[in-house]
């Protein structure tokens, strides 16, 4: 991370009239792996439920809500009934719940509706598979008629099952939709026009899936991830591995098998993910878009500290090499006879294992021991196998490194080269998530040239840095259904769209040559002026409830403001949360993340704020914000953060929140009372806990560079392919040049993102922002080429040695 960033930063330049990139295309360096570029995924923003996975039945196992069938509702056409959540088992299976539907007076019908997804999609022409299991009351004659309809009531698809058992039984059938037009606001209704009761369970309503897998994931979204020519995917990934608790960690045994032998679990992310998108799923998933498992293992630790560690770890260490056999053991072992009999008699190639996620969070200490019993055991039963850490250790030597980043598009450019100088002794790095967070719920163009910025110090890294990719992936656009701001592929029901990052990705995927080629690019940087200090104040919280009072702000022993909440907050703006006031003190009861208060003076500078805080319940502990300029632009200190285990100051750019000097371990207990103040004096900021420094930084400006390169050469040397980011205001004519060439070819191909800033694709402007294709003239060993205001740009120039 960075130990230091701009506040309120102004940027004064000239126009860049001219530089130079030269690219020694005569003494070729380390050879780029073929895994550099790959896929990060886990179930966040509804990406596998509500995305990826093709189900479009919410609910479908009546498990998400324990009191009430939630995404159904009861259909009523001049009849009567009623439906109730009912505890019923389907023997053999894990459906445990039910949908009860009683029909007392049947009129035209009375049945269950199911909404999906924020609504069911149908196109022309579309053969879509449904399935339930059922049984009903004595004397019920049938038939349950199955209907895709419009709001208006108009009928899209519809089939029926005319003999129902009095026993559970799995019924099917299928349903095809005529010459339409797509719509995505319809339902799905079960219905029927006798008395009786019906009970339900697993109904499930498939479209056509890629590659027509039965249980498979939807056509549009995988083939942007083709296009993105991955080579690996990194899975299940992130939070989704560990789990909030040790009993919600993507337990891999139980995602395998029929679906009805899923359980499902719950989602760190604030809903129950489904497991219809299992360990199976994922490796076909990579069979299909020929790319390669990079398998995380669960490593005894979750998300709300809950760990393991010595003879407690080792259950879970053998469940990690039972994994590794389903996936690469051949028929004949224990756990690939399991696979083959799931219906994939071949192994799955795989090179990498990652051992937990972000163990960096463990304030324990206890990753370097648990690390060290997983490695131990995998290599001495898999010794090929290239082993991840996802933090430094001392007990063992990993393979390889995995570097997580969220950062401004700034802060991600002036970090470019943060490999540059890493010790080419130490692991490999694997950059496992990366983005800059600008733009909702996907990058805008500022966000794709850092992200583009970035890459380019990547790719002339790939000595070192073996692998990276993007995260998250997916991101569902419905009201409610994202929780992380900025992600790299959206999609409602029936349309996805790629981003402008998603495209530099794309772009920079497809033009990648074989070995590195050093560049180096000399540009005149932007001269930088940082203003003072200064701003309002505020209040909020993570995932947390708590309560502030006796707050004041003072300069040099003079009171700029006091705050006394008896009298309420009328002068606050609550930007975000649940707010109220309550026994003096300014509250917040919501579950929201970045719940914020705030008021104050813009113009306050040099200031001490000091509150009273205490949590009431939740994940975290508290944010006091200062010099808050606007929704976007503000500082915070962040007491008990990243899962109540650190606390550090903050830089607030856009939706960026930028670490800034070093983090202190601290844990804020529930119900205590904790004195706050916050001394913002000049560049120095320091944060104290009853009376105790706690937190320390400095501001600094550093210069912005206006161009980032990296050049490659292709495996057959006829070709180089340069990739530059013109991340300034202005155009910036270069001469390029091409030492250790004879000759060139005058004309290149080329490609270019520009735009503006704020710029962003979306469902109805779904490519806004895309490369355009063109030609360069006049090509030789040394040319002139002038790169658009913030732009992407990649050549391809055929040479003779």
């Amino acid at each position: 991370m960075l130990t230091a960033i701009l506040a309120l930063l102004t940027l004064t330049s000239a126009p860049f009239q001219s530089g130079t990139i030269v690219v020694n295309v005569d003494r070729p360096g380390p050879n780029i792996r073929p895994t550099f570029f790959g896929l990060m995924t886990e179930e966040i923003n509804h990406a596998y439920d509500g995305g990826l996975y093709a189900e479009l039945i919410r609910n479908r196992a009546l498990k998400d809500d324990p009191a009430v069938p939630a995404h159904w509702s009861l259909v009523n056409d001049s009849g009567s009934g009623s439906i109730t959540l009912a505890d019923d088992a389907v023997p053999g299976t894990k459906l445990s719940k039910c949908l009860k539907l009683g029909i007392d007076k049947p009129g035209t019908r009375v049945g269950v509706a199911n909404e999906g997804y924020w609504g069911i999609p149908v196109q022309p022409n579309e053969h879509l598979r449904a399935s339930f299991y059922a049984k009903v009351s004595p004397g019920f004659s049938g038939p349950i008629t199955l209907d895709i309809e419009s709001p208006s009531g108009k009928v899209l698809a519809s089939a029926s099952v005319s003999s129902i058992g009095a026993d559970w039984r799995k019924y099917s059938a299928d349903l095809r939709t005529g010459d339409l037009q797509s719509s995505k606001d319809n339902r799905f209704v079960l219905s029927s026009n006798q008395p009786g009761t019906i009970w339900l369970t697993q109904v499930s309503l498939f479209p056509p899936s890629f590659k027509g897998r039965q249980n498979g994931n939807r056509i549009d979204l995988m083939k942007k991830l083709g296009a993105m020519h991955p080579s690996f995917l990194r899975l299940p990934g992130g939070n989704y591995l560990e789990g909030d608790t040790i009993a919600d960690r993507f337990n891999w045994k139980a995602t395998l098998g029929d679906i009805s032998q899923r359980d499902g679990h719950k989602c760190p992310w604030g809903y129950r993910s489904t497991d219809g998108l299992g360990l199976l799923e994922y490796l076909e998933w990579c069979e299909d878009l020929h790319m390669q498992p990079v398998l995380a293992v669960y490593a005894g630790y979750s998300l709300r500290g809950e760990h393991v560690t010595g003879s407690e770890l080792e259950p879970f260490v053998k469940d990690a090499l039972d994994e590794i056999e389903y996936v690469t053991g051949g028929p004949n072992t224990t756990w690939g006879a399991v696979r083959a009999k799931d219906g994939h008699p071949k192994p799955f190639p795989l090179t990498y294992v990652e051992v937990g996620n972000e163990d960096y969070f463990d304030r324990s200490g206890s990753y370097d021991s648990r690390y060290a019993q997983f490695y131990d055991a995998i290599k001495a039963r898999y010794p090929k196998l290239q082993l991840i850490a996802t933090t430094p250790v001392k007990s063992r030597k990993p393979d390889v490194l995995d570097d997580h980043y969220y950062r401004s598009a700034t802060a991600m450019e002036r970090d470019s080269g943060h490999y540059d100088t890493y010790d080419r002794s130490g692991p490999k790095i694997f950059v496992g998530e990366w983005a800059v967070i600008d733009g909702r719920p996907t990058p805008n163009l500022r966000a794709a040239l850092g992200d583009a910025a970035w890459l380019t110090g990547l790719e002339r890294n790939s000595d070192v840095v073996v692998m990276e990719s993007y995260a998250p992936l997916f991101v569902n656009v419905n009201p409610g259904a994202a929780q992380w701001p900025t992600n790299l592929i959206g999609y409602d029901d029936l349309n996805s769209f790629g981003s402008p990052t998603y495209w530099v990705q794309c772009l920079f995927a497809q033009n990648t040559g074989a070995a590195i080629l050093s560049t180096k690019v000399d540009v005149k940087a932007a001269e930088t002026k940082a203003a003072a200090f200064q701003g309002g104040i505020g209040l909020g919280t993570y995932r947390t409830h708590a309560e502030y009072k006796d707050l004041s702000v003072t300069n040099n022993g003079q009171t700029l403001y006091s705050k006394d909440f008896a009298a309420g907050s009328a002068d606050w703006k609550m930007v975000r949360g649940t707010w109220s006031v309550g026994d003096g003190a300014l509250r917040q009861d919501g579950n929201q993340t970045n719940a914020r208060a705030v008021a104050g003076d813009p113009a306050w500078g040099n200031y001490t704020l000091e509150v009273k805080a205490r949590k009431l319940s939740g994940a975290e502990g508290f944010m006091v914000l200062f010099h808050y300029t606007n929704d976007d632009h503000y500082w915070q200190w962040n007491v008990g953060g990243w899962n109540d285990s650190l606390t550090a100051f903050q830089h607030v750019d856009g939706q960026d929140a930028e670490e800034v000097g070093k983090s202190a371990d601290v844990k804020v207990e529930t119900g205590r009372w904790y004195d706050l103040k916050v001394e913002a004096k000049g560049d120095l900021i320091r944060g104290f806990i009853d009376g105790k420094l706690v937190s320390e930084a400095h501001e600094e400006a550093v210069p912005l560079a206006p161009v980032y390169a990296a050049a490659s050469l292709t495996r057959s040397g006829d070709e180089v392919i340069l990739k530059a980011v013109n991340v300034s205001d202005d155009a910036v004519r270069v001469n390029v040049s091409l030492e250790g060439v004879g000759a060139v070819e005058p004309v290149a191909q080329a490609w270019e993102i520009t735009g503006n800033l704020e710029d962003h694709n979306s469902i109805d402007q779904p490519e806004k922002i895309v490369p355009r294709a063109f030609t360069i003239e006049g090509v030789s060993p040394s040319f002139e080429h002038s790169f658009p205001a913030h732009s992407i740009t990649v050549m391809r120039v055929k040479i003779h040695r």
